[in-house]
């Protein structure tokens, strides 16, 4: 059954909330001496990541008890599901813990919810800046900073000459990523790490995001369920919507876009 608007509502508001109590536990950790240990695929973790997976397991368990939640750190520690259920939560609660270990402030918590294969809506909180992108189908993506009230975002429309391109810090000397850049005359790059990048581009101020390399699909669904709502698109290289709910949740590659030129 297809969630009518008020229940997407109500959903966001729980995902916004959860995102924002995350937060508290999250820059605790951040202020203090934490400890990092490396998983199985040997990426980083702390206890800012469980900490954080914790809270907002229980918060979105609260508001919607029908719904399953899957999660970065859950699933790294008991294995991918093979069926993911047709409709469910999925989690990164501290996405860019390498930028999180660095201390740079470009990390995110990321909530979406995915419905038929699709992120039907998502919050991408920047706990540092405390800054939240949010969104629930098209033309509804906000952007708030602090406890400000939310102000509408949309993507723009590319330039046809001087396009900003934002792009990962562990990409700025990728072949690919050169290759890319060089087909836009003028172009200028923005480098951030995390899901902020979607977020660039959903508030027009980037205009593509290129991935060229693996990410798992709690990187990028809440993210683009942001930029979905405010008119962009994630597209595989052969032009398919991103779509979620795949083997191993791993993604391909993919553009991030506003709107079409």
């Amino acid at each position: 059954m297809t969630l009518g608007r008020d229940e997407q509502r109500h959903l966001l508001e729980a995902a916004r909330r959860a995102a924002h109590d995350a937060a508290v536990a999250i820059l605790d950790v951040y202020a203090s001496e934490f400890a990092v240990r490396h998983k199985e695929d040997r990426s980083p973790v702390t206890l800012a990541d469980e900490q954080a997976e914790t809270i907002i397991i229980a918060a979105l368990a609260r508001a919607a008890p029908d719904i399953p939640a899957i999660a970065e750190e859950q699933t790294a520690a008991a294995g991918a599901i093979e069926r993911p259920p047709a409709r469910f939560w999925l989690v990164d609660p501290l996405d860019g813990t390498r930028e999180f270990i660095r201390r740079n402030g470009e990390f995110t918590i990321n909530i979406a919810l995915v419905d038929g294969h699709r992120p039907v809506l998502g919050v991408v909180h920047v706990p540092v800046t405390a800054t939240t992108f949010m969104g629930c189908g098209a033309g509804t993506a906000q952007r708030q900073r602090g406890e400000a009230a939310p102000v509408a975002i949309a993507a723009r429309r590319p330039p046809r000459e001087g396009a900003v391109i934002a792009h990962s810090r562990s990409h700025r000397n990728d072949a690919r990523l050169d290759g890319y850049v060089a087909g836009f005359p003028g172009a200028t790059r923005i480098v951030s790490g995390s899901a902020v990048k979607f977020c660039l581009v959903a508030a027009g101020e980037a205009d593509y995001y290129p991935r060229f390399g693996p990410t798992m699909e709690w990187d990028t669904a809440a993210g683009q369920a942001v930029l979905e709502a405010a008119g962009g698109r994630v597209t595989t290289l052969d032009g398919a919507d991103l779509a979620y709910a795949k083997p191993g949740f791993l993604n391909p590659d993919f553009i991030a876009c506003g709107l079409r030129p």
